[in-house]
């Protein structure tokens, strides 16, 4: 079996710290040679809300992209996360699949991920923690996306924070 690279985005703003953190340890339950970027702090986007901690993980899996979401899905709900028809809205933990190896797909999920190419919150810890990968619709890499990327569009600073 081989490897997959999958690259992974984490968001919480409800006990965001302690949350962050659970996501982490159970993402190395999960998968293999799991890396984070820094932690970033950013407004709440869609609705009136908390800051959130933002990071992106990047891990290797033999799992398929049906069985990263069904795990990403229950790390969520073991961490109280509440699904709700609201899309904009705080949560505990938020882990998105952004990318599966260079794959490009709608089923089961939308795979690369929209928010790489509008969220400076995903952007950014992407550029920071896989500069050269290149994106498999542009065909950029994530630090020429960053580069090019509309700063002032959202407000997001990195922070201080301890992963152990």
């Amino acid at each position: 079996m081989s490897e997959h690279i999958i690259l992974i985005s984490i968001g919480s703003n409800i006990e965001r710290e302690h949350y962050t953190r659970q996501s982490l340890i159970a993402l190395k339950q999960h998968f293999n040679s799991v890396a984070v970027s820094s932690v970033y702090e950013s407004e709440a986007v869609g609705f009136k809300g908390s800051a959130f901690y933002n990071a992106v993980a990047s891990a290797k899996t033999t799992k398929s992209v049906e069985e990263v979401c069904a795990i990403l899905k229950a790390i969520e709900k073991d961490n109280g996360r509440v699904h709700t028809d609201k899309k904009f809205c705080a949560r505990t933990l938020d882990l998105d699949l952004l990318t599966y190896d260079n794959i490009i797909t709608t089923s089961p999920v939308v795979l690369p991920r929209e928010e790489i190419c509008f969220n400076a919150f995903v952007l950014w810890p992407l550029a920071e923690l896989v500069p050269h990968h290149i994106h498999p619709e542009t065909q950029t890499t994530y630090a020429q996306m960053w580069q090019n990327f509309d700063k002032h569009k959202q407000q997001l600073w990195p922070i201080d924070f301890t992963w152990s």
